[in-house]
């Protein structure tokens, strides 16, 4: 649940950022709101798996305290390149949890991709932090963990997806009790009209070009799969506190109307916007002030139409698959998140067709128990999931 002390004034001073996962979409995106403010905001730490060069270019410009690396054989090429700046160069997880922890930052971006963002996250939400949360999986598999400390640790969590921060948004001056459903809208993806007897034949090309959004290659198959829609309903019920009967997907192609919020006295919010990012991961930064911003607008003079449907489930399994761990809980969100990292990264790697993506989570949900979720099971749990799928594919493979 998102902490009520949301506030975190700058009193004049520009805000400390960590970001983490600077050279992925969201971090170069974060790295341009940072250019748009620089008065406002202030880059302590940058860190990056392995784009060596991106990291020392955006380094050398916003000039850190430190930067991360993932890969080891990157770090001579960094080290070299910074050699006389000062910009300290730390590496792998404990480099991530430094950088979330640094005193004179604030602010942490977590836009790590995956189950490796999740570490970092905790140890930000310990030190107390603001996080603008860009990393879903952190919520879908240790939900209860992390509302737990938050709430221990008086720490901040504003969502930065599109679909939670329209929510967000929308809930700005309401009250719990008054909300009746959330509605997550979703693109479809580029195969919402093919059909379903067509899917044994789709591309790792295909599945790469979303109609609207510019994403990276995991969550732009998450996409075309509807497993992000899945990930981000369960990512919603932690965020807002609410059952899984009260978080419906509404396919909406114009990706204009990012979410809704349906309320008891039968009226409902939606925020729109076109499909950008900036917005809110400017609004994440910001909150709960707006700043003034050169971002695309909607030119409603142009704007035709605004099309709903419901989710096709038979074609898009993944979506069913996510709302039954919701209900399950403990581990099981854990292993469809490990599950489908690892899929997705076979399918990444052209190992697995695309159909086969659901197969391989349903199959390690079926062979798996569910546990409580302590943070020593969810690891467990996790490496248990992608080595099933492993040795699922190498039996598909063979």
């Amino acid at each position: 649940m998102i902490s009520s002390d949301a506030s975190h004034p700058i009193n004049g001073a520009p805000r400390g950022l960590s970001i983490l996962g600077a050279t992925g979409s969201i971090g170069t995106q974060t790295l341009d709101i940072v250019r748009l403010f620089p008065d406002r905001l202030r880059v302590h730490a940058l860190t990056a798996h392995a784009n060596a060069d991106l990291l020392v270019a955006q380094a050398l410009e916003f000039r850190p305290n430190c930067v991360v690396l993932g890969d080891e054989t990157a770090r001579k090429t960094v080290e070299e390149a910074l050699a006389g700046t000062g910009i300290r160069v730390l590496m792998g997880s404990e480099g991530l949890c430094e950088a979330s922890t640094l005193p004179e930052v604030d602010t942490v971006v977590a836009a790590v991709v995956g189950f490796a963002g999740l570490e970092p996250v905790l140890a930000a939400i310990r030190a107390g932090k603001r996080i603008a949360l860009a990393n879903k999986e952190t919520l879908v598999v240790a939900g209860a963990l992390v509302n737990q400390l938050l709430h221990t640790h008086n720490a901040t969590l504003i969502p930065v997806d599109s679909e939670h921060s329209a929510i967000f948004q929308c809930l700005v001056g309401e009250t719990a009790h008054s909300v009746r459903r959330l509605i997550l809208t979703a693109s479809g993806g580029p195969f919402r009209t093919r059909p379903k007897e067509d899917f044994a034949r789709i591309t790792l090309a295909e599945a790469l070009q979303h109609p609207n959004w510019s994403m990276g290659a995991k969550i732009t198959v998450d996409s075309a799969t509807m497993m992000n829609k899945g990930l981000e309903v369960i990512e919603a019920r932690w965020l807002f506190d609410l059952g899984a009967d009260q978080i419906d997907v509404l396919v909406h192609p114009q990706s204009i109307i990012h979410s809704m919020v349906e309320f008891t006295d039968g009226s409902t919010k939606a925020q729109l916007g076109v499909p950008d990012m900036k917005v809110p991961i400017q609004y994440a930064l910001s909150y709960p002030q707006r700043w003034p911003a050169p971002h695309e607008r909607i030119d409603w003079t142009t704007l035709r139409a605004l099309d709903f449907e419901m989710p096709d489930v038979e074609k898009f399994p993944s979506l069913q698959l996510a709302y039954a761990v919701l209900r399950k809980g403990g581990t099981a969100p854990a292993v469809l998140n490990a599950a489908n990292e690892q899929a997705v990264a076979l399918f990444l790697n052209e190992q697995l067709r695309f159909v086969e993506i659901p197969r391989m989570i349903e199959a390690a949900l079926d062979a798996l128990p569910v546990t409580e979720a302590t943070y020593d099971a969810l690891v467990q749990a996790d490496a248990a999931a992608r080595r099933l799928v492993l040795e699922h594919a190498r039996a598909v493979v063979h």
